[in-house]
């Protein structure tokens, strides 16, 4: 259970109209969150969060000047607020031009217009992305579980490992791609988490080396993709992944599946 309620967040709107904002402040009112404040271009934006250092930033995907890329890449690039949930709200569907944020570590992306129960599912990720919740298992100690995360993406792995931590797991090593992997195995683990689209060696490349190996096909497997390919991901599938799950994830869907990987 989170430590903190949706209540608890202070949250920072960004969006052009005033009519999308009310609709958008409406539904979080819905969900007990109260403390919202706005803003309605980047600039603004970026000077709120530098004032009030919000919780999470929910933010459309155009403005006048300039986008949420933008914005995200401003918060990326500060270490101070580089770990800031954030969640993209749009009507855009083509994944060429989501599939950035989802490689830069964002919460959510909700359709525009959203359903509220995908609102309430963002929410709860951004509680668990912010609490601790210690991973129950039986036969291991989340402890002292040795975990390889494997993505290209510097904040993806950021936000893999704050996951983890969140669930009480404290020996993590980071992997830019398959092949740095490959050549990390020796060192042990109990998991591996990985991306699918890499450079060298990509997702699939790694399950397939790794399941040929007789020292360590036994190990779990967990994808994590924002792959839309069906072909692709019936062919990772087939390779012997034990879990997948989407791009951006949910922290609960990935403790339910850690645990299933680890006791089944």
């Amino acid at each position: 259970m989170s430590e903190l309620d949706s209540s608890d967040l202070n949250i920072l709107l960004v969006e052009p109209s005033a009519v999308q904002r009310k609709i958008i402040r409406n539904e979080l009112n819905k969900e007990r969150v109260e403390d919202i404040d706005e803003a309605a271009t980047v600039a603004d934006a970026q000077h709120r969060i530098a004032t009030i250092r919000p919780d999470l930033v929910i933010s459309a995907l155009y403005f006048p000047d300039g986008s949420a890329m933008d914005l995200l890449s401003s918060i990326r690039s500060n270490p101070e607020i580089s770990d800031l949930p954030f969640m993209l709200i749009s009507s855009e569907t083509r994944h060429s031009e989501l599939d950035q944020f989802k490689q830069s570590g964002v919460v959510a992306i909700l359709p525009k217009p959203f359903g509220h129960d995908h609102l309430a599912t963002a929410l709860n990720s951004t509680l668990d992305l912010l609490s601790s919740d210690d991973l129950e298992l039986e036969y291991y100690d989340a402890t002292s579980l040795r975990v390889l995360v494997v993505d290209d993406s510097r904040m993806a792995r950021k936000v893999i490992r704050k996951v983890l931590e969140n669930l009480g797991i404290e020996h993590i090593t980071e992997a830019a791609d398959g092949s740095e992997a490959i050549t990390l195995l020796p060192e042990g683990f109990d998991l591996i988490i990985t991306d699918y689209n890499m450079p060298e060696v990509n997702g699939l490349e790694l399950t397939e080396a790794v399941r040929s190996s007789s020292e360590y096909s036994h190990l779990p497997i967990l994808m994590v993709s924002s792959e839309a390919n069906q072909a692709h991901l019936s062919n990772v599938a087939k390779a012997g992944v034990n879990a997948m799950t989407d791009k951006p994830f949910e922290p609960a869907t990935v403790k339910k599946l850690l645990a299933n990987i680890l006791e089944g």
